[in-house]
């Protein structure tokens, strides 16, 4: 399994010098199988940079899975290339919720006054699939999701294949349930023993005091989460906007020497934009 970072900031895309280390996008990431399915989870900003290099890679098949609706994990959406490309076969998997749910975001998406061109219009063959909230096959990989606590809803997902698990758990809010979401303890038996897992991380313990049900997670709860999971590899994820590349790197140094004092052996890191994995 391999798995690449296309954006990892939250809430709204940025630029500027002080932000080239980590990136401005905002989320998108790519999953690709052992049996080449390719997997798109979020249509952030980062997207649009992941369309030009698969139209460039001449591939058309492509499976789609949201966490959720939020502006900042669909902003990229129709600036994605291959929407506009007669050979392009979009599989819209039925997530964060069953029905037609995922229908109605793109369609509302793709509408004047937001949006010039239609959903209508598009060339691509767009496809909608079965999905949550049970788990599912995308060829050799099974898809497990589980409840976000984040206001409105959504899901996490769990990725496994041959014996190696990608847990991704953005805009989940550690410290306080939302309706709907699941209790901590859940959390940390759904991550058991990850080889990675890309949590919420938007906020020091300090800014978390006020921004409790906003659902998203002081660095510190999911540094707990990752420690309690036992989970090999965690990346820090969904970026505050306001976290300059010299901000973050204190962040993973403070999780770091944590770990260290407390003996923690899992590796720490920041997930910045173009960061890859092979699983």
């Amino acid at each position: 399994m391999y798995i690449k970072c296309w954006g990892s900031r939250g809430s709204i895309p940025v630029s500027g010098c002080e932000f080239e280390k980590y990136g401005g996008d905002t989320t998108c990431i790519e999953i690709r199988t052992r049996s080449d399915d390719l997997i798109i989870v979020d249509a952030g900003t980062g997207i649009r940079r992941l369309g030009s290099q698969l139209i460039g890679e001449n591939r058309h098949v492509y499976n789609f899975i949201f966490t959720h609706s939020h502006w900042d994990h669909l902003l990229g959406f129709p600036f994605f290339k291959p929407l506009y490309d007669a050979a392009a076969q979009i599989r819209m998997h039925r997530c964060p919720f069953p029905g037609r749910y995922v229908e109605n975001i793109v369609s509302k998406l793709m509408r004047p006054p937001h949006f010039p061109v239609r959903y209508s219009d598009l060339t691509a063959q767009v496809t909608y699939l079965n999905g949550c909230p049970d788990a599912f096959e995308i060829g050799s990989a099974t898809v497990t999701p589980i409840a976000l606590s984040h206001p409105n809803g959504g899901c996490g997902y769990k990725f496994e294949e041959d014996g190696k698990t990608f847990v991704f758990l953005t805009d989940n809010e550690l410290g306080y349930v939302h309706p709907g979401g699941c209790r901590y303890t859940d959390y940390v038996a759904f991550c058991r023993e990850a080889d990675i897992l890309i949590h919420d991380a938007e906020f020091t313990p300090e800014e978390y005091k006020y921004s409790i049900e906003w659902g998203h997670s002081s660095f510190m709860d999911t540094l707990r989460l990752a420690m309690e999971s036992g989970v090999r590899q965690l990346g820090l994820f969904h970026l505050n906007q306001e976290r300059t590349d010299a901000g973050m790197d204190r962040l993973v140094d403070g999780c770091r020497r944590y770990l260290a004092d407390n003996g923690g052996q899992m590796k720490c890191f920041g997930v910045s934009r173009d960061m890859a994995f092979d699983l």
